[in-house]
């Protein structure tokens, strides 16, 4: 049997497709979460150098790593919606961005919560803090100049815009402690690395997991939304209303 995955790059063919994908993506997710912090706040030892202050790791280091990879995922949907003038490839642009400013927040805060024991101040002008603080305001850069354009096919093109010179600063943020010297250490996660206990390793991949699954998960429930917002002028989308007043009533 062939599939035509094409057919799927259309709103409104996605929209039931991105209902149907919701919950494999959103229960995992949660379950991951909760072995993720099982493992690391009750299983995993004691760190011999950070004490039990390390244990924030297990969510500063996923969240980090994610909002790096999903401004670079924003970043090649916006170019697509750009150089293809995809609609649905815009759509994911908008809808990634919430998701990754919230991911980029954590990870300065819980960095925040590390650095405060670690270096004896809650922050310091490092180049990778300072590269990921810029990181957040790309991203609410980004929403906020999508918001202020009523027009939406100029908003996602300024979007698109933005979203591309900035990422820029992505490889920046990854490579800071290699190119400057930081007070920051350098990757949590080195599958070559024999230092490490197990139980830790697979509470930091727990948890990535878990983030990536989340950030799918509510990409998909948001794209929804603005598909409905975007193609409500659109005959199908009138008769889906209908059908969900005719459910309720």
């Amino acid at each position: 049997m062939t599939i035509h995955w094409f057919k799927y790059s259309a709103p409104t063919t996605f929209y039931g497709l991105a209902g149907r994908l919701i919950p494999f993506f959103a229960w995992p997710s949660a379950i991951l979460f909760a072995v993720g912090i099982y493992i690391g706040f009750f299983v995993a030892p004691t760190d011999a150098v950070q004490s039990e202050a390390y244990r924030i790791m297990f969510i500063h280091v996923p969240v980090s790593i994610l909002s790096m990879f999903i401004y670079m995922v924003m970043a090649g949907y916006a170019a697509l919606g750009l150089i293809f003038k995809t609609r649905l490839s815009s759509m994911m642009a908008t809808a990634l961005a919430p998701t990754g400013a919230i991911f980029t927040f954590i990870a300065l805060w819980t960095g925040a919560l590390w650095g405060k024991p670690m270096w004896g101040a809650w922050w310091v002008w490092d180049a990778r803090l300072t590269s990921e603080l810029i990181l957040l305001f790309l991203y609410l850069g980004f929403i906020a100049l999508q918001a202020s354009i009523d027009d939406p096919r100029r908003a996602d093109r300024a979007g698109a815009l933005l979203a591309i010179v900035g990422s820029v600063n992505v490889p920046i943020i990854y490579f800071s402690v290699k190119w400057w010297n930081t007070l920051h250490q350098g990757s949590t996660i080195k599958f070559s690395d024999t230092s490490m206990h197990e139980a830790m390793k697979h509470a930091l991949f727990v948890m990535l997991a878990a983030c990536w699954l989340y950030s799918i998960a509510v990409s998909l429930v948001r794209v929804r939304s603005l598909i409905l917002e975007r193609e409500r002028n659109t005959q199908w989308v009138s008769e889906l209303e209908e059908i969900r007043s005719e459910v309720r009533s």
